[in-house]
């Protein structure tokens, strides 16, 4: 397997010289945020994180995408949270682009690199630091844990994307497969994270249109992606979010790997309004 790429923002601003125009969209279906649009004058900052930025690329809203936040944290050496959640209720995942990090999950130590995935449950205790010498870039997706009375809560997962076997999609000799960090069959999760890869010329053969919020991540490569009624060009950095029933289809063209980090919610009846 060719080594995976993960590319990540490095912010900066245009200069006064530069067109406005750009790809940046907002519909009612779906939005695309280009890499270029991630610039120092558009990042956040975070309660008790040290000597660190973040781009939000995804929060709750009503009428468009509800269950998850993400952000693309970036985190200078020695810079991290010994209390980085303060939400009780929020399950975490953690995808490493670049750099290295120390994460502490209750008294337990992991080290994360570039392809390192980790699963922290709602209510986990957990802090992170960047104990590397050059920055750590990794993405961050929040969402409320939803609990079913009968089902336990899952277990903390800690793993690389390089340990994990990529599960061809059915019919298709492998030129498009998904890389699954979570069982799912498992039901006690109610969010997916993973990280799907098309060959040269693979493609979704179909409109995609179901319940699922997706947020994906351009990690590699470029593609032509259908999102509602319209064909976009995205590359690498690039951020597409998708509400639910947008219909969605992709065809990478090449010349190389096209590869995302996909987020979905899984595995739960539909809440139901209450008068």
């Amino acid at each position: 397997m060719t080594d995976p790429v993960y590319h990540a923002p490095r912010g900066g601003h245009p200069g006064q010289d530069q067109l406005l125009t750009g790809r940046a969209v907002f519909t009612e279906a779906y939005a695309v945020i280009p890499r270029g649009t991630m610039q120092d004058i558009v990042t956040s900052f975070l309660p008790f994180w040290d000597a660190t930025r973040l781009w939000v690329l995804a929060r709750p809203l009503s009428g468009f995408a509800e269950t998850f936040s993400q952000y693309i944290m970036e985190v200078a050496p020695g810079g991290g949270s010994d209390r980085p959640e303060t939400d009780p209720g929020a399950q975490a995942v953690l995808f490493v682009m670049e750099g290295h990090a120390r994460l502490t999950i209750g008294e337990t130590p992991h080290d994360l690199g570039p392809g390192g995935y980790a699963y922290i449950p709602a209510g986990e205790a957990w802090r992170l630091r960047n104990d590397g010498d050059v920055p750590l870039r990794f993405h961050w997706f929040r969402k409320a844990y939803v609990a079913v009375e009968g089902l336990d809560r899952p277990e903390p997962i800690v793993t690389n994307e390089r340990d994990v076997a990529p599960t061809p999609m059915p019919g298709t000799d492998g030129r498009w497969a998904t890389t699954r960090f979570v069982d799912p069959t498992d039901l006690r999760h109610d969010m997916h994270v993973t990280v799907v890869t098309f060959e040269p010329g693979a493609v979704i053969p179909f409109a995609e249109t179901h319940v699922m919020e997706h947020g994906l991540y351009v990690l590699e490569g470029k593609a032509v992606y259908r999102l509602n009624a319209d064909w976009v060009e995205v590359e690498a950095g690039d951020f597409m979010w998708l509400r639910a029933f947008c219909p969605q289809a992709c065809y990478a063209g090449g010349p190389g790997r096209f590869r995302y980090v996909l987020y979905k919610d899984v595995n739960r009846h539909m809440a139901l309004p209450r008068a």
